[in-house]
């Protein structure tokens, strides 16, 4: 029996916006993974990240604006192991954890072009493969051509989470920049009240 095809897409989250669902959204319907992890990152307990709102906070959110889209789902994985993560140790343990499931990672052009820096780059490579959006204004690098590296022309939105966090904290509507349920949760919970404090 085939293994399942997992796409592991890691970010912040901070707050989960459209452009991150589309993104999810494009990688579940235009490549061969079955499923796409939408893997939150845990704060760095070695950096002060003002800006950053809790970790259980993020998640909930990327949950919510998952919804019942059972081709997407949020992951946790990473607040369980020892921080740093560096993704070589995640891809290890999930590896272990899930033996009936084949992972690869999502990424964006940017970082693909800066890959050959991350800690064990080429044990990535050679057990697992990349799907990378390519931004526009990135080159991709040399890994472009690498066998392991597919890359997919998805459709992006240039909106970031700190454009919405500083827009949150200007007091202005971030309507329709992020899936309406986040919008109404946002509204409901404050999760970004911090943002306000002076």
């Amino acid at each position: 029996m085939s293994k399942q095809q997992i796409g592991l897409f890691f970010g912040s989250f901070n707050p989960v916006h459209i452009g991150h669902m589309i993104i999810a959204q494009f990688m579940a319907t235009h490549s061969e993974l079955d499923k796409i992890w939408m893997v939150v990152s845990p704060q760095n307990p070695f950096k002060k990240k003002s800006t950053l709102a809790n970790d259980y906070d993020r998640l909930h959110l990327v949950r919510t604006a998952i919804g019942e889209n059972e081709k997407i789902e949020a992951s946790d994985i990473e607040f369980k192991l020892p921080k740093p993560s560096y993704t070589v140790d995640t891809l290890t343990y999930l590896k272990e954890k899930y033996p009936n499931k084949q992972f690869s990672l999502i990424m964006g052009g940017d970082n693909l072009a800066t890959f050959h820096k991350w800690k064990n780059h080429d044990v990535i490579l050679q057990h697992h493969k990349i799907y990378v959006y390519s931004r526009p204004s990135y080159e991709l690098g040399d890994l472009k051509d690498h066998p392991s590296v597919t890359v997919l022309e998805a459709p992006l939105l240039s909106i970031s989470a700190s454009y919405i966090r500083s827009q949150i904290k200007a007091g202005h509507s971030i309507r329709y920049l992020v899936p309406d349920a986040v919008h109404e949760a946002l509204e409901r919970e404050n999760t970004y009240q911090f943002l306000l404090k002076p």
